[in-house]
């Protein structure tokens, strides 16, 4: 595999589903956030948060895909990335390792894939044991209740 080909993933969970979002998009990861809830805002914000200086849109992917809340129990992370100069904070399950992925070996999705994470996937890459599902940030954040939530 040549180096021009690699292409490097941070890999999160959403659901027991394994994401994976391009490095170069990831500003930064975060735990225990601490949100102010915006009145009036869709249903998937689930707040601001400031960011050293920045104010932060918090989206929750789980509602913005239509899936269950997160456990109570469990403490979700979060990973923020920008969409048209802004900073949004995806809330997610957790975050995993980096992935350096062959850029030829990615694959279409499959029509079997789940119509949540098609909505969403740049495409898949088949793993040794799972699928990876490239999580395409212009899709997640420009057709969140299908009103752009940047707008």
């Amino acid at each position: 595999m040549s180096e021009n080909n690699l292409q490097e993933y941070v890999t999160v969970m959403i659901a027991d589903q394994m994401f994976g979002i391009p490095v170069l998009e990831v500003h930064d990861v975060l735990r225990d956030l601490t949100l102010t809830k915006i009145p009036l805002a869709p249903p998937e914000v689930a707040g601001a948060l400031n960011l050293r200086g920045r104010i932060v849109t918090a989206i929750d992917v789980r509602k913005r895909l239509g899936l269950p809340k997160l456990d109570e129990d469990q403490n979700g992370m979060s990973v923020v990335v920008e969409h048209h100069g802004e900073p949004y904070s995806l809330m997610i399950d957790s975050v995993g390792e980096v992935l350096g992925l062959n850029a030829e070996d990615i694959q279409k999705n499959p029509v079997t894939l789940d119509a949540r994470w098609r909505e969403v996937s740049a495409g898949i890459y088949r793993l040794e044991d799972k699928l990876l599902v490239i999580l395409e940030i212009e899709r997640l954040l420009g057709t969140a209740g299908s009103a752009d939530i940047a707008a």
